[in-house]
């Protein structure tokens, strides 16, 4: 089953708004595809390049879509959008120019469903949330090798956590005597150490959206990238 993003009907209402006919489209965050196949139904003679660093994105376009894959129309590429650059130097085939360019930031649902990602709180996973899994650094070194004052500084400029001092003070403390190894072990350290103060937000969202970004470099990506994805859109 196609994946039906929360934005669908903003991102094509966006996109009638271009010159038509669209006929080059990028989706740099390719998902489940909701947004490439619903793009590629809405505009007919658009040809979509989708990219996506996770593996099983990827793998989730290639057996979902075979016959828009096979028709030419949606073009698969594992690699993170901030590689665009790297990407159009090393494939002829792919456009030089973009009609619209989509990037859907963050976690998908299909990533926080699957516990072993380690994404969600909710569910016990290796303390992981590596996008792409073939990259070293998970959340679990984060939590686990950070000093205090660099963990108290991302939990506030990442996760807008105005006050994270007793729970880093609860990890540093903890960690001394056995290393964080699950989600739910960091989660219910919060949940105690913070306690519930808005009722259906749990306490470790806010810090495991600070470590997913540290993790996947998700910002600096993102103020890196800009200029090139800029660069290749179509003219008007």
């Amino acid at each position: 089953m196609t994946h039906v993003p929360v934005f669908l009907n903003a991102v094509l209402e966006a996109f009638r708004t271009v010159p038509p006919p669209i006929r080059t489209a990028l989706d740099g965050t390719f998902g489940r595809g909701g947004h490439a196949t619903a793009i590629l139904s809405e505009f007919p003679s658009c040809t979509l390049w989708a990219m996506d660093w996770d593996a099983q994105a990827i793998e989730h376009g290639f057996s979902d879509f075979p016959e828009l894959v096979a028709a030419g129309r949606l073009n698969l590429l594992q690699a993170p959008y901030s590689r665009l650059a790297a990407e159009l130097a090393a494939r002829p085939s792919l456009p030089r120019k973009f009609d619209v360019i989509l990037l859907d930031l963050g976690v998908s649902s299909p990533q926080l469903d699957q516990a072993e990602r380690g994404f969600s709180f909710y569910q016990d996973g290796p303390l992981d949330m590596r996008m792409d899994r073939t990259q070293e650094v998970t959340a679990a070194d984060v939590v686990n090798l950070w000093p205090e004052q660099d963990l108290a500084r991302l939990f506030i400029e990442y996760g807008e956590v105005n006050r994270p001092f007793r729970v880093v003070r609860a990890i540093v403390h903890d960690r001394k005597a056995r290393a964080f190894k699950t989600t739910i072990e960091l989660a219910s350290l919060i949940e105690r150490v913070d306690g519930w103060r808005k009722k259906g937000s749990h306490p470790a969202t806010k810090y495991f959206l600070a470590l997913r970004l540290e993790v996947n470099s998700e910002l600096r990506q993102l103020e890196e990238s800009l200029p090139t994805l800029i660069q290749a859109l179509s003219p008007g």
